[in-house]
C-alpha cells in the first residue's frame, strides 16, 4: 500500500511509474469458477452504449477512460446485471493494441480483456473469476483460444484472480511517463 500511495503521489507531479504483468490464459488451463452467492443473476450479457453511459459516473477511476470510444472502435463490453443493478463488467478487444505506447499483436484466435471492474456491493463473491471462466465458453464458439490481459504489479486482488484461473505470465514490464510528454518502456522479465 505504501508503494502504491507513493506511485500515486509521484503521478500527481508528473512522474507516472507503472510496473505490470502481461498474461495469457486459456479455457483448457483454467479451473471452473462459481459465484459464491446463489441469489444473483449469473448470465453474462453484452452491455450497450446506454449501459456504459450509466456505468461511467458510478466509478471515479473512469474519469480518464473513454469506454464509448472503445465501443466505437470495435470493443465489446460484457458483464452481469442483477435486478437492473450493475454487478461487474469488462471490455473485450479483438485487434492488436497499444498499452502505454507498447504494441501488443493479436491473432485471429486471440482477444485482449481490459477495464474489468466489480462494483463494491458485489466484491468478495468470486464474480470476476466466474465471468472470466464464462468468457472462455462464450468466445470458444468464435474460435478464440487465447485471452490476453494486463494486471498492474500492485493490484494484488487482480493478481489472485490470474493465479486462480491458472493464467500464464508472459512478462513483467515497466512503463514510465514523464510529465505526459515522454514515455519509456522496459522489459523487466520474460517468463516464456
Amino acid at each position: 500500500m505504501f508503494i502504491q500511495g507513493l506511485r500515486n503521489n509521484l503521478a500527481k507531479i508528473g512522474i507516472d511509474i507503472m510496473p505490470y504483468y502481461y498474461f495469457i490464459s486459456t479455457k483448457d488451463a483454467a479451473l471452473p469458477q462459481k459465484i459464491r452467492v446463489e441469489k444473483i443473476n449469473s448470465k453474462v450479457i453484452i452491455f450497450n452504449e446506454t449501459d456504459l453511459k450509466m456505468i461511467k459516473p458510478l466509478i471515479k477511476s473512469l474519469e480518464q477512460k473513454d469506454l464509448l470510444k472503445d465501443i466505437k472502435n470495435g470493443d465489446i463490453c460484457m458483464g452481469i446485471k442483477h435486478n437492473n443493478e450493475f454487478v461487474s463488467y469488462y471490455m473485450v478487444k479483438n485487434k492488436s493494441f497499444y498499452f502505454r505506447k507498447r504494441f501488443f499483436p493479436l491473432n485471429d484466435n486471440e482477444i485482449y480483456i481490459h477495464s474489468m471492474y466489480t462494483f463494491n456491493k458485489y466484491r468478495g463473491k468470486n464474480i470476476s473469476p466466474y465471468m472470466i471462466y464464462e468468457r472462455y465458453k462464450l468466445f470458444e464458439k468464435q474460435g478464440i483460444v487465447f485471452h490476453h490481459s494486463i494486471t498492474e504489479y500492485f493490484n494484488k486482488s487482480a493478481l489472485r484472480i490470474q493465479k486462480k484461473l491458472n493464467s500464464k505470465t508472459v512478462a513483467l514490464y515497466l512503463n514510465i511517463v514523464l510529465f505526459k510528454k515522454w514515455t519509456f518502456n522496459y522489459t523487466l522479465k520474460n517468463y516464456i
